[in-house]
């Protein structure tokens, strides 16, 4: 890894990168799927008694434990690239609280109130977490500078 050159290594990231997020698309794309599928198993095998939506709030919650613990098992690596991901995902969703904090303003009369609130919500979480990103990505990329 030494001999490498840098932009040799940014190729490899920006690689990586790529591969981490068709490997997350096709996982949401597939678990979504699933999701969706058990929710209709198991209405229709309790004869309508559950709603599918209990079905998919608790396969949302398990998705939740276990894309915290591959998110900790994650190299150091692998950081960077997975942070840039993130960062773009999170951007998308700014561009979309946006647009529901101006609902008002788009439909020039009364706007949900709460879907300003959600969107209000959405886009300080959404900053909170490209902010983090990027803060945390500085504090690893300066992990491997040389000191002197």
């Amino acid at each position: 890894m030494a001999n490498e050159t840098p932009q040799t290594i940014v190729d490899k990231a920006q690689a990586a990168a790529k591969l981490a997020h068709e490997a997350a698309a096709s996982a949401q794309t597939y678990a979504d799927q699933i999701a969706a599928q058990a929710g209709l198993m198991a209405h229709t095998a309790t004869g309508g008694a559950v709603d599918p939506f209990i079905f998919q709030l608790a396969i949302f919650v398990l998705a939740v434990f276990v894309g915290y613990y591959v998110v900790w098992s994650v190299t150091p690596a692998l950081h960077t690239p997975l942070m840039s991901v993130t960062n773009a995902i999170s951007s998308v969703i700014v561009v979309g609280a946006l647009l529901a904090v101006g609902v008002d303003a788009a439909k020039g009369g009364e706007g949900g109130l709460m879907a300003q609130g959600f969107g209000f919500t959405a886009l300080v979480l959404a900053s909170v977490n490209i902010f983090g990103g990027f803060l945390v990505t500085q504090r690893m990329l300066a992990m491997y500078k040389k000191k002197g």
